[in-house]
């Protein structure tokens, strides 16, 4: 249970370790469900805008309690109407979260990061060069949503429709904080979004993935995939070394079994290195053992990455030779790139 200066986090409680907590303190059983709602529902920061208790509840609470909230820091605009914030958290860390708007089809996604850093090291990614310090708390995930879900609403005057684990950070390593943000989030007690809307992006730990099956949260799975064989995926991403091609496509035949959710592969071009035609016959052999479909993103230069990105005739024949064997294929064109909010780019720059 995380504290500061002896003061108990209070959402780091469950609404019942909450009830009988305050009871202990005198209170009636209800007060619980009405502070809860303030928290999670209502997003109160501080227990002086929980304005329906009485004053002496709310000195009591802040006596034994406190909120870890997240606060804006930073925010950027890009020109095609992506929104990156850099979010700093109690205890002066940074993440970064990214507002993603599709206007024309209702859809505003935001992704969330789940780690203050990361641990994988994948040499395409800016974040995979930042050490990771910590796991986010699952109130500090759902304060990223809460948030930017403020945020869009401001600015496009709609809710957020989407939530994509896949900012900072490798969310099955944060497995039990994010599968709290989960339950928080599609709880009828806080935002009460549809776990359809949510989509978990893995860099392949693979008995997480097997875990996360078994929790049955009933929301989406992406693969990190960039590379469909074993010696390609080791030189850019260390984690396929402990979690071969083999290993992770049977857990995600595991995954498949229990949930009958179709996976989705995140697959990243990069010239000259995984984009041929060979390479899109490897990942469709992948893609015959699950029901699947592939997101082809371009890739986004960082500093100092041996990368360049492919060239559009070379994603259009990587995904022609794709769908003609029948896979589900979406070209992806990176949103936000002049802010450095694309995919593998955050990576808290002043």
């Amino acid at each position: 249970m995380a504290t500061t200066n002896a003061l108990i986090d209070i959402r780091a409680l469950t609404p019942e370790e909450l009830t009988s907590q305050l009871i202990l303190l005198g209170e009636k059983p209800f007060r619980a469900k009405q502070v809860y709602e303030w928290l999670w529902q209502k997003g109160a920061r501080d227990f002086d805008q929980m304005t329906n208790l009485s004053l002496p509840l709310r000195d009591t609470l802040k006596e034994h309690y406190t909120i870890l909230a997240v606060t804006e820091d930073k925010v950027q605009r890009s020109s095609d109407g992506t929104i990156k914030s850099r979010f700093r958290l109690h205890d002066g860390h940074m993440i970064e979260s990214v507002l993603i708007p599709v206007v024309a089809d209702d859809r505003f996604t935001v992704c969330v990061s789940s780690q203050v850093g990361c641990s994988l090291s994948c040499t395409f990614c800016a974040t995979g060069r930042m050490k990771r310090l910590r796991n986010l708390t699952a109130a500090e995930i759902y304060d990223q949503v809460f948030l930017v879900n403020e945020q869009c609403m401001e600015t496009y005057g709609k809710p957020l429709t989407n939530i994509v684990y896949m900012g900072m950070g490798e969310p099955l390593l944060a497995f039990n904080e994010v599968v709290g943000s989960i339950d928080r989030i599609t709880s009828h007690t806080g935002l009460h979004m549809a776990p359809r809307r949510l989509t978990v992006s893995t860099a392949g730990i693979a008995k997480m993935i097997r875990k996360l099956a078994d929790e049955d949260t009933k929301v989406n799975l992406a693969i990190s995939l960039h590379a469909a064989d074993d010696t390609k995926r080791n030189e850019i991403m260390p984690i396929n070394e402990s979690n071969n091609l083999e290993v992770l496509v049977d857990a995600l035949e595991y995954f498949y079994a229990k949930t009958k959710k179709r996976i989705g592969y995140e697959y990243i071009t990069f010239q000259d290195f995984n984009d041929t035609l060979e390479d899109a016959e490897n990942l469709y052999q992948i893609c015959k053992r699950v029901p699947s479909m592939v997101n082809i993103i371009e890739y986004n230069p960082i500093d100092d990455a041996p990368f360049r990105k492919s060239t559009a005739h070379r994603i259009d024949d990587f995904a022609t030779y794709l769908r003609d064997r029948g896979i589900m294929v979406t070209v992806r064109r990176s949103r936000g790139k002049d802010i450095d909010a694309a995919c593998g780019q955050l990576a808290n720059k002043e």
